[in-house]
């Protein structure tokens, strides 16, 4: 437990090292821009995420060899979902001061599919990971990958700006 008490300070220091409201951020007419600023984020954060997880399951050699490839599958998988994620955030943030009606409900409708997207990425993998490691040890690394998530999203929504009204 405290291996990962330590694992989500360090991610946090990282995550404060790459602010994204401290990033040069450029301002538009229209709103900002943070493209730059999410890929430093997220470079940082797939970079810490495995050594994280490595640090706090611990695995045989044999669950290793056999894990670390779908890891790598999981991983990819997830990231497709937050690329789309990331677009938005990017539109959203692009838009800001000009966002409208409708314009809000489409990003709110594709965000929300995201999020079933992602718990359905989730729900496919641990049928697969519980295959190749033990079910608790499973459970663990899930349950460390959703607070790394977590975290993550805390993060973004910690930087972006509430839509005005």
């Amino acid at each position: 437990m405290k291996k990962l008490i330590y694992s989500c300070i360090a991610l946090l220091f990282i995550m404060t090292l790459t602010n994204i409201d401290t990033i040069a951020q450029k301002e538009t007419d229209t709103g900002i821009e943070i493209e730059k600023d999410l890929a430093l984020l997220r470079k940082d954060l797939r970079s810490e995420k495995k050594k994280i997880i490595a640090m706090n399951v611990p695995f045989t050699a044999d669950e290793a060899t056999r894990f670390w490839p779908l890891y790598d599958q999981y991983a990819a998988a997830m990231s497709k979902h937050y690329d789309a994620f990331y677009g938005i955030i990017k539109e959203y943030a692009a838009n800001q001061k000009t966002l409208t009606d409708p314009q809000a409900v489409d990003m709110l409708k594709r965000w929300s599919t995201i999020q079933v997207e992602l718990a359905q990425t989730r729900q496919k993998h641990i049928g697969i990971i519980e295959k190749v490691i033990p079910g608790r040890k499973a459970a663990h690394f899930f349950q460390i990958d959703r607070r790394l998530y977590e975290l993550m999203d805390l993060q973004i929504a910690s930087e972006v700006p509430l839509v005005l009204q």
